[in-house]
């Protein structure tokens, strides 16, 4: 393969407003479209704002929107794309803009820090902790995650409707409490904290429709819908409508 020009559309602005600007710009064998938002800045655009870190597909930071679907600059190969082609950058649309590409995310760390921790086991020192290893794996699959933020952006309840926002965690933050609730040494329940019950009261379970769209971004291929949304979903019905669970609490509650 040799070097050809592309088309590319990249929005310009800020949050007063902007537009989509076009360039032709030099691709080569093996480059990935962060390696040509890079060359437009050298070449073209030199004050062209951008997030990234690793350009390795770890740190999340390049987030953006290629052709319409979020994606990872750094791990979208132009070679996805005919020479023909025009390649269509954008922000993430779910967060406010700050400048051309960059994107004001702070939304998810609020949200984050709303999500209690992990609650040790009384009685065990930090070191002591044993898990048998089919223990380990269940959660094990959501520690990917390497907070890019594609799930939110794509999630249709925070995309597409912001008045949604304050009382929806979104799928990064719910699959971390269904990471929490599976984990079999959080004493979360011990201390007073029913996961499932907060799940769907505080942290909006109940808006997620289980479209998959999550799923079908996430670039470490977390199976989020699949295998944390529903199960927590599944508990959290299971905890508020069982009648035995119900009658449960009920004797629970009169005890003195």
């Amino acid at each position: 393969m040799t070097s050809y020009d592309a088309s590319f559309r990249v929005w310009r602005g800020d949050i007063d407003g902007g537009g989509l600007k076009d360039f032709t710009v030099e691709v080569n064998e093996g480059e990935v479209v962060l390696d040509i938002i890079h060359r437009l800045q050298a070449t073209q655009a030199p004050d062209l704002a951008v997030r990234w870190n690793c350009k390795a597909g770890k740190c999340g930071s390049c987030s953006a929107e290629i052709n319409g679907r979020p994606r990872l600059l750094c791990m979208t190969r132009m070679s996805v794309f005919s020479r023909e082609e025009v390649v269509t950058v954008t922000p993430l649309r779910a967060f406010p803009v700050v400048r051309d590409l960059v994107t004001d995310v702070s939304f998810n760390y609020e949200k984050a820090r709303e999500v209690p921790s992990f609650v040790p086991p009384p009685g065990v020192a930090p070191g002591d902790y044993r898990m048998q290893q089919i223990d380990v794996e269940r959660p094990q699959e959501f520690r990917k995650c390497i907070e890019c933020f594609l799930c939110q952006d794509t999630c249709h309840v925070v995309r597409d409707h912001e008045e949604n926002k304050p009382a929806f965690a979104g799928p990064r933050f719910l699959m971390r409490i269904a990471e929490l609730d599976m984990h079999p040494l959080d004493a979360a329940a011990e201390a007073g904290l029913d996961r499932k019950r907060t799940a769907q009261e505080d942290h909006g379970l109940g808006y997620c429709n289980i479209t998959k769209c999550c799923t079908e971004v996430c670039p470490e291929q977390i199976k989020i819908t699949d295998n944390a949304l529903i199960p927590l979903k599944e508990r959290a019905v299971d905890r508020k409508y069982d009648p035995l669970v119900w009658l449960g609490n009920k004797i629970t509650r009169r005890r003195p």
